[in-house]
């Protein structure tokens, strides 16, 4: 066959990709009405010298902070939706040395908590909830009073964490455990309140947990559903998924501190509070469409925002899945950290300033948190607060883990034991 005959081969085979990617896609967005109405803002200008200025010093505290201390994620930095800085250091898999892209998905951990949140605002924008409703509504034989949706989002339910109580009422950690079997052991043992409702900010995974099934309860639509329907697809984050056991085999992997793989546990089936997996520009898209009214209305994003526990003084404060700094002169910094197994995770959002900083991470450094420094590269003053320590101390007081990370202290009568509860580090942000 002559030159000629070749071309006219490959040309063919090439339309017929086209052909087939074009279908699929087409189909793809048919099955996501939304995905073609919505439109993302264009990147705003930033001169040069300011761009200049602002990817010298990311650069310069990257290598310093994160490089230099065994880094192995993702890094995105923008303003006004612009890319200054972005980089893929390390590996997806380390035993296969597989290099990790721009399309490697990580586990977002508690940073999931923000698409939970925000979903459930989406039912109450469209008139099928309530944030007043009560958790009873939903769980018939809910055994706990005045627990409300709001309570749920703002984390002053006072309700006991899963992570903990599963396993000191007797879970079988052979079996995987569901969000339904969270509500189950709530109802069947009825363990103990650690606060009176709406009294004060208990950070708790089971709030999420909850959020995830009412989701699933009101829209009719498993929560994976939900969250493509309304936000991965319209948004184009095409590398962004709730992870299911049937994703076990592809995910990411995550590393703890020594670079040995960490192990599926019973508690990772649970969705709402943690498993969604994402890329720093697929998150940069979520961030970009929370600064439109095309997903959300501007009350409801009014909503998200606003701090709903000021028993203490400070700016640290929550507001629905989305933690807050709050400065004296009205300024606001919205962010969320992650942990979950060797992942870590922090994405901030820098709302007046549009600015968004993304870390994620999947072998345990705790190096990752002081991505908060970096907001001072874009206004000095910004000086952020976060709940790392006391997360940590929460997590040694829980677990009385032994591991040299979080504590040097144990006694070698409670080594062994210390070294099984020691696996609960997994979310605390």
């Amino acid at each position: 066959m002559n030159k000629s005959g070749f071309s006219c081969i490959a040309l063919c085979f090439s339309l017929i990709f086209v052909a087939c990617k074009s279908g699929s896609d087409n189909k793809l967005k048919n099955n996501f009405a939304d995905s073609t109405t919505y439109i993302a803002p264009a990147p705003g200008e930033i001169p040069r010298q300011d761009f200049n200025r602002y990817f010298n010093a990311i650069k310069e505290f990257y290598n310093k902070e994160f490089i230099a201390k065994g880094f192995n994620g993702a890094i995105l930095v923008a303003k006004k939706g612009n890319i200054i800085f972005e980089d893929y250091h390390g590996y997806f898999n380390i035993a296969k040395k597989t290099s990790l892209s721009a399309h490697s998905s990580f586990h977002l951990a508690s940073v999931s908590k923000t698409f939970t949140a925000m979903a459930v605002l989406k039912l109450i924008e469209l008139g099928k909830l309530s944030l007043n409703d009560d958790v009873k509504k939903f769980f018939p034989g809910f055994p706990y009073d005045h627990i409300t949706i709001k309570l749920l989002l703002n984390h002053r339910s006072g309700l006991p964490n899963y992570i903990y109580f599963m396993e000191q009422l007797g879970w079988d950690q052979s079996r995987h455990c569901y969000n339904n079997d969270v509500v189950d052991y709530l109802i069947q043992y009825k363990p103990p309140i650690t606060s009176l409702p709406d009294t004060h900010f208990s950070y708790c995974n089971t709030n999420y947990a909850l959020l995830g099934l009412i989701i699933e309860k009101v829209s009719g639509k498993s929560y994976s559903e939900f969250l493509q329907d309304n936000f991965f697809m319209p948004l184009h984050m095409f590398d962004t998924y709730v992870f299911s056991m049937a994703d076990s085999a592809s995910a990411m992997p995550s590393y703890d501190w020594k670079g040995r793989q960490e192990r599926l546990t019973y508690l990772d089936t649970g969705f709402g509070d943690k498993n969604i997996y994402s890329t720093p520009e697929d998150l940069l898209k979520w961030d970009q469409a929370l600064y439109t009214n095309q997903i959300f209305n501007e009350k409801t994003l009014e909503q998200a925002y606003t701090p709903y526990s000021n028993e203490k003084p400070g700016i640290r404060n929550y507001g629905y899945g989305w933690r807050m700094n709050v400065y004296p002169d009205g300024k606001k910094i919205i962010y969320h950290n992650g942990w979950w197994h060797g992942s870590n995770t922090v994405f901030i959002r820098m709302i007046q300033d549009s600015v968004t900083i993304i870390v994620l991470g999947n072998k345990y450094n705790r190096a990752i948190y002081q991505a908060k420094k970096m907001a001072q590269i874009f206004d000095p003053s910004s000086v952020i607060e976060d709940e790392e320590k006391p997360a940590i101390k929460e997590f040694n007081s829980a677990a009385g883990s032994s591991d040299s990370i979080l504590s040097k202290s144990t006694t070698p009568a409670k080594a062994g034991n210390n070294r099984i509860k020691s696996r609960k580090r997994r979310a605390h942000y």
